[in-house]
């Protein structure tokens, strides 16, 4: 029987101490949550509607939420970010508690996959499952480093006048365009649309440069991947010029309950033409 895709979206702001998180929610509230976690300086628009919308159709209440200082949630003056990187992964909780959720499987794109092994970690009773794409396993080093030509580019953002939105619009759309895979075209068209909507949503995008001063800091060094007790599943792309396909691999050596699925091609992304292979492991991985 095909699935039948659910109508019911739903908008909640979830209230924090200091700060407020808005977070979109699909599907029926009755059947098992996930809560999607989106990378660096990316609110939730970066999760595709289709995606959510797949992942409900297939039996899962789907929560994305703006983290702090993107889309609608609580931005901070540019370079002050009164918050830290676990505060992060206590949001992701404080979530779970704003929609009466005792536990759920998270699933997490690139930094929100470091978000969400933390909140694993750190909070394990509160988390069924994980399912990492496009991520690394926290506290392993020697993994392979972004390929010459991404480094390259993402060099150039350092002479980048963060006060001038159009050059950082320019700018995202060239990120965009590195770190599509060579498995599909890259629909720049798209890609363009997704990055005006999510600049012209936020009060004040370049909030959202805070997210690197929070990847510099030392306070989880103390967190191991190899402590997750939740089972894993990685979803990683096979041309990934951010994180190579040796940090989804790696997760399988270092996580007792770990297991890798391949986008063949994919890049540091979730392609439209991927959706209906990533919803359908990630309905497989979190059906128990």
């Amino acid at each position: 029987m095909e699935p039948v895709k659910s109508p019911l979206v739903t908008e909640k702001i979830v209230e924090l101490q200091g700060a407020e998180l808005r977070t979109q929610a699909f599907g029926n509230p009755t059947s098992p949550p996930v809560l999607l976690i989106m990378g660096v300086m990316s609110s939730m628009l970066w999760w595709p509607e289709r995606f959510c919308e797949e992942l409900a159709a297939q039996g899962r209440y789907v929560i994305r939420y703006d983290q702090r200082d993107t889309g609608l949630s609580t931005h901070y003056p540019p370079g002050k970010p009164d918050y830290s990187f676990s505060d992060l992964s206590d949001d992701a909780i404080a979530i779970l508690d704003g929609y009466g959720i005792e536990a759920a499987h998270l699933v997490g794109m690139s930094m929100g996959g470091f978000v969400a092994q933390e909140a694993a970690l750190r909070h394990p009773q509160r988390v069924q499952t994980l399912t990492l794409i496009s991520s690394s396993p926290v506290g392993v080093d020697g993994l392979p480093s972004s390929t010459p030509a991404y480094k390259e580019h993402s060099a150039a953002a350092e002479s980048i006048d963060w006060s001038d939105l159009e050059a950082i619009a320019d700018f995202l759309r060239r990120d965009a365009a590195m770190l599509a895979g060579t498995g599909h075209p890259h629909d720049a068209r798209s890609a363009k649309t997704l990055i005006a909507r999510d600049m012209e949503r936020a009060p004040s995008f370049v909030s959202a440069t805070n997210h690197f001063m929070l990847l510099g800091e030392d306070g989880g060094a103390k967190l191991h991947a190899s402590r997750i007790e939740a089972p894993v599943l990685a979803i990683h792309g096979t041309s990934d010029p951010l994180f190579p396909i040796e940090h989804g691999e790696a997760f399988t050596g270092v996580v007792a309950k770990a297991k890798l699925h391949r986008i063949a091609g994919g890049g540091h992304e979730i392609h439209d033409r991927d959706i209906d292979e990533m919803t359908r492991v990630i309905a497989g991985h979190t059906a128990s």
